[in-house]
């Protein structure tokens, strides 16, 4: 007899991935600055650590709402007792104007519409249960996050088809892609339920095009299938062009009476714009009410605190605050990231021009002793154990292409990346050293091999001139 489920005991979680192995590596040998210098850094996590000063400067100002007062009395007794799944409507309001606020406010949200999760991750996998049965499949964009594998399939039992984007369009998405992704489903017998994108894309790091986004809606309106579109690194584009949601497109194309009106759906999370994964805020937002009803219900399974969504509400509600958060942060992750960019630059690795996230999507693919994803995982085992960096390989994250690696760049100190740029180009540099030596042992063992080849051509051709 069969003690435990087969879902405790299958091997389908993703945790062999390279993008999880890397963390346990870190966690072997994590790099301290003072307490263990030749430490591993973390350079495969995306977090944003850059602007916790304007967060706590925020709580210092205001002591009612980070000792669960208000007015001056406490609410503690109040927020401790059991709340309603919907969530606090101050809450709610607060964080539906604060999405709108990152969109510029060329949208509005409705709070009845938004359901709360325990963070991004909830959120997908809420709405898979939502939207599709086990061994139905969503279509996904390549390179795509790791962790999707986990987040999307393992319990959902839903598949993941990947639509395949290449480098020579900066991995754009295109037509032909999204159908070939698709007949490529429907060879294997899925159901298509729909499309997850990230925009800002992860790892990529860039926004997706309205273009693109047209396409998108074209596409899943022909098909008759749903569109998720995870929008947690929204609040961190720092360069042109700006942020696109998929909900402004959707409303441009006057689509309200339509049926793709309710096919539409959008994950939102504070993990990333606010830099706050530890407190577990994500949200859903869908036109389809019974899409919410059902969400709601589920989200029983992964509520967010109370005492979070007191806290966040006042600290949303802030617009003063809010309005210098978003810019500052901005600001902040674009000088991180030019700081990154030119310094591999120096060391002659390039990166995928970026203007948003958290990481850069980096070539290495000079540094493959072949191009095989086998060469990409010699690399990163090299790169994680000698040189100390945990970065992801590209095939971790579905990357067609061998060489690509995502790198983080904001979950650090400044002196911290400059001394992972620092290793990173004395690995470069080493690599070059050895196959230049190399080169020069085999252009003089041709040398050699050539001068002997003349002197044996030389002495025949005279033993003949002899033998006549």
């Amino acid at each position: 007899m069969r003690l435990l489920s087969r879902k405790a005991t299958c091997n389908t979680h993703g945790q062999d991935s390279s993008y999880f192995l890397g963390w346990q590596e870190y966690e072997k040998n994590p790099y301290d600055e003072i307490k263990n210098p030749t430490g591993i850094i973390q350079m495969g996590l995306a977090e944003n650590q850059l602007s916790f000063d304007l967060l706590e400067s925020w709580l210092a100002n205001n002591q009612d709402a980070s000792g669960f007062k208000k007015d001056g009395q406490s609410i503690f007794r109040e927020l401790a007792l059991f709340q309603d799944y919907h969530g606090l409507p101050a809450f709610k309001k607060a964080m539906v104007e604060f999405m709108a606020e990152i969109r510029g406010n060329k949208i509005t949200f409705d709070q009845n519409k938004i359901v709360l999760t325990a963070g991004a991750t909830s959120a997908n996998e809420t709405l898979m249960f939502c939207l599709a049965e086990p061994g139905e499949a969503f279509l996904l964009p390549t390179p795509y996050y790791p962790g999707f594998d986990r987040d999307l399939k393992w319990r959902t039992g839903v598949e993941i088809v990947p639509i395949q984007c290449t480098s020579v369009n900066d991995f754009k998405i295109t037509t032909p892609a999204l159908e070939e992704a698709f007949q490529e489903a429907q060879k294997r017998n899925l159901r298509v339920k729909g499309v997850l994108v990230t925009n800002p894309s992860n790892p990529l790091g860039t926004t997706i095009t309205r273009n693109e986004l047209n396409l998108l809606l074209s596409f899943i309106n022909e098909k008759g299938i749903h569109i998720i579109s995870d929008e947690i690194y929204s609040g961190t584009v720092f360069s042109s062009p700006g942020f696109v949601s998929i909900m402004e497109v959707l409303k441009d194309r006057k689509c309200e009476s339509t049926q793709v009106w309710n096919r539409v759906h959008v994950v939102y999370s504070l993990s990333k714009d606010l830099g706050l994964p530890g407190f577990r805020v994500g949200a859903i937002y869908s036109n389809d009410d019974m899409v919410v009803s059902a969400a709601t219900k589920m989200s029983s399974f992964g509520l967010v605190s109370s005492q979070t969504q007191y806290l966040l509400s006042a600290l949303l509600s802030d617009k003063k605050f809010t309005r210098n958060y978003i810019l500052e942060n901005q600001k902040r992750l674009k000088q991180r990231q030019q700081l990154l960019v030119k310094g591999l630059e120096k060391a002659g690795i390039s990166c995928l021009k970026s203007n948003a996230g958290l990481f850069c999507w980096v070539n290495l693919k000079h540094l493959l002793s072949s191009n095989t994803f086998d060469a990409e995982m010699e690399l990163w085992k090299e790169i994680v154990h000698q040189v100390k960096l945990n970065i992801s390989p590209g095939s971790s994250c579905h990357c067609t292409e061998p060489g690509w690696f995502r790198v983080c760049f904001a979950n650090m100190s400044e002196e911290t990346l400059n001394l992972a740029i620092q290793r990173l180009k004395s690995f470069v540099e080493s690599m070059n050293n050895n196959r230049s030596h190399h080169q020069l042992l085999k252009n003089s063992r041709r040398s050699k091999s050539l001068t002997k080849w003349v002197f044996r051509l030389s002495f025949d051709h005279d033993r003949e001139s002899e033998e006549r």
